[in-house]
């Protein structure tokens, strides 16, 4: 079967970088680029019709532009608009089109994390029948290094399993966070350091036979490096992401409740690089 990659295009300048990643991830899988412009309903018919040319022509122009800019070549495209809400549009369009992937611009609101959770970005993250990829970094060359925090969750397995079988060419680095118990009261002891170590080591062992029998059910499969660092999730992910930076980072959304969302939220609203985000099953 074909596979449709789903770009939501918004005429933005700086939706210009999305749409170049959209391109070249296009050629990469051989899919088909379907790009979409949502158009406002309330519109009279009349202008409605006008506009939708103007804008088909407009997304044509830069699609060129931004092939040449990038020496990229042609992908297979179709270029529509739709009227209605961007991000029930967005939606509907990956559903019936039955869509491997949205490619959407980073949100704009930098730094304001309460104000992720009502944009198109975040409405479309919450009812994609796909992965979502958020992109704000330039197009330049293909994602090498890939980052995926793993717990090996539903949601996380999941997030695994598309990294690998999307991107067999590149370097994941699958980061753990983890904390034991009584590190606070007792780590100065000798005895206690040796049962951590011991406990660390277990992990290590669980977590990498987990990613062997993952990487096992694939023909193809990355380079993949397992890191564990103490700590908070959240708190381990951000250092991370400020001291070496990925291309790409993999995670798994689930949904509007709990922490997840929250960190979810807050690297949106921070982009240290592209975001894919996956559904939980």
């Amino acid at each position: 079967m074909s596979r449709t990659l789903l770009f939501a295009c918004d005429l933005s300048a700086e939706n210009r970088a999305a749409f170049a990643r959209a391109i070249r991830l296009a050629n990469e899988t051989g899919a088909r680029l379907d790009v979409v412009h949502v158009l406002d309903p309330y519109l009279p018919r009349r202008v409605l019709h006008d506009l939708e040319e103007a804008v088909v022509a407009d997304i044509a122009a830069t699609l060129t532009d931004i092939r040449e800019d990038y020496a990229l070549a042609e992908p297979a495209s179709l270029i529509q608009t739709v009227a209605g809400a961007p991000y029930a549009e967005i939606i509907r369009e990956a559903h019936e089109r039955e869509a491997d992937m949205i490619i959407l611009g980073a949100h704009r609101k930098r730094g304001q994390p309460d104000l992720v959770t009502g944009t198109t970005l975040a409405r479309v993250l919450r009812g994609a029948p796909c992965p979502v990829l958020s992109v704000s970094h330039p197009a330049t060359q293909s994602w090498q290094d890939i980052l995926v925090p793993i717990d090996f969750s539903l949601t996380c397995r999941r997030t695994l399993r598309e990294t690998l079988k999307r991107f067999p060419e590149s370097r994941l680095t699958l980061l753990h966070a983890w904390n034991i118990p009584g590190e606070r009261e007792l780590g100065s002891s000798s005895d206690y350091a040796r049962w951590r170590d011991r406990e660390v080591a277990t992990l290590r062992r669980h977590l990498e036979q987990e990613t062997e029998q993952l990487m096992g059910e694939l023909e193809r499969v990355p380079e993949v490096e397992l890191e564990l660092e103490q700590g908070d999730p959240l708190d381990v992910l951000l250092t991370r992401l400020r001291r070496q930076p990925p291309q790409l980072l993999a995670l798994g959304s689930r949904g509007q409740l709990g922490r997840q969302s929250q960190i979810t939220e807050r690297l949106l609203a921070e982009p240290h690089c592209d975001v894919m985000l996956c559904r939980s099953w």
